[in-house]
Formats: structure tokens, sequence, C-alpha cells
């Protein structure tokens, strides 16, 4: 399970370090994909294989299906982790997440989150969890 938060900085040619901790899990290949909320969403091979199960099994006559489908898959590459404990951080990707220098990365339980800092920040500021945790409740879980 990926949890915990880590601020990083990617270089000029758009290297990122990835924790150790995400690294034993992650192993030296995984895949990143654009996510939600102008995040982006790095699964192990075996969830991702998972996702990607759960995708194919959705009805392709439905176009928010199609258009479901083609967001996480079109976005979706394959990396690998170089000597220093590096990936190199796709151009379309940087691009989506708006990715330049501070990055954070979140552990989410099955898949890790990668945001600017700058959109992160704003993230937690915008986010009011005393009315979270009552639509949360709402959904049977409580804490």
């Amino acid at each position: 399970m990926f949890m915990s938060q880590y601020n990083h900085t990617m270089d000029a040619k758009g290297r990122l370090s990835i924790p150790s901790k995400f690294r034993e899990q992650l192993g030296d290949e995984f895949v990143i994909t654009k996510g939600m909320d102008g995040c982006l969403f790095v699964f192990d091979n075996k969830n991702w294989a998972e996702f990607e199960e759960k995708l194919s099994a959705l009805p392709m006559g439905k176009l928010e299906t199609r258009q479901y489908t083609r967001f996480f898959l079109a976005g979706a590459t394959q990396v690998e982790v170089d000597k220093q404990g590096r990936i190199l951080m796709p151009t379309q990707l940087r691009t989506f997440a708006g990715l330049e220098k501070d990055v954070v990365l979140v552990g989410m339980g099955k898949r890790i989150e990668i945001w600017s800092a700058e959109r992160w920040t704003a993230m937690e500021e915008g986010v009011d969890m005393n009315a979270i945790t009552e639509a949360m409740a709402d959904l049977g879980l409580i804490f």
C-alpha cells in the first residue's frame, strides 16, 4: 500500500527521483498516466493490469466509456527507474500536470499521485474536511 507525502525537485531534463519507499513497491518499471484533478497517477504493473482489465470490461458502446478509456490509456507511459532512482517524466505528462520544478508525490493506497507543488497546495487549501467527512458518513465511511 502506498502512503505518505514526499516533496521532490524535478531537474531541468525532466528527471524526478522516486522515494525509496515507493520504489520498493513499484519495482524498476511502472506506469504513469494522466490523473484526475490535474495530477498524474502512478501504478505498479500489477495494479495497472487490473485497471486495464476493468477498462476493457466497460461497454464501449457508451461515449463516456470511450472517453474515460482514452483519457487514461492515451496518456499512459511505461517508465524505468535509472541507477540513481530517477525516472524521466514524459513531456506530455509534465505539461498536463503543470510540473516544472517542485513536485509532490502522494501515496494513495493502490496508486501514487504526482502533483506540481502549486496545484497540491491550492488543492489542500480548497478542501473542507468537515463537509467531506459528512459526505463520507453518508456513504457509510465512519471514523
